[in-house]
């Protein structure tokens, strides 16, 4: 049973950003709807237009994300599920900010470094797999007796 467990919090995350996206779309379809926007006619309707492309634009990250958070649970799933959150988050707030230039920058900065983070853990944790499996020498053995 406890096997079962060791990947639940990043099927938890991935969920989570699954869902996140999943409301996004829905928003723009809505916000489509409200201004009568046909598809693929994005000319008119200012919010409209921001909306679609902040959706887009995070839609073009998702991939990106996922296969940072999976790669970064070989170093450690607690913090790799915590950075996913903040991911998330980040998002959330971009999405919400596209509305201005401002707005939007602080949800980019802020998951840009989230991935820069999940991809150096995954980096990491491959490196130490790969030293543990064929060098007998973990890394983070030698680090959890530090602390």
């Amino acid at each position: 049973m406890a096997g079962d467990l060791i990947l639940l919090w990043p099927v938890a995350v991935s969920l989570l950003s699954a869902f996140q996206q999943c409301h996004f779309a829905w928003l723009v379809g809505k916000l489509g709807m409200k201004h009568k926007v046909m598809p693929l006619a994005v000319t008119e309707a200012p919010e409209f237009h921001r909306t679609i492309h902040s959706q887009q634009n995070c839609v073009e990250f998702y991939p990106i994300f996922l296969t940072d958070l999976w790669t970064a649970v070989f170093f450690s799933q607690e913090l790799a599920s915590f950075l996913g959150v903040l991911y998330v988050f980040a998002c959330y707030k971009y999405f919400h900010g596209y509305q201005s230039v401002k707005g939007r920058l602080t949800g980019f900065y802020l998951s840009m470094i989230i991935l820069i983070c999940l991809i150096t853990l995954g980096e990491a944790g491959i490196v130490n797999s790969f030293l543990d499996e064929y060098l007998d020498f973990s890394i983070m053995e030698k680090v959890h007796k530090l602390f």
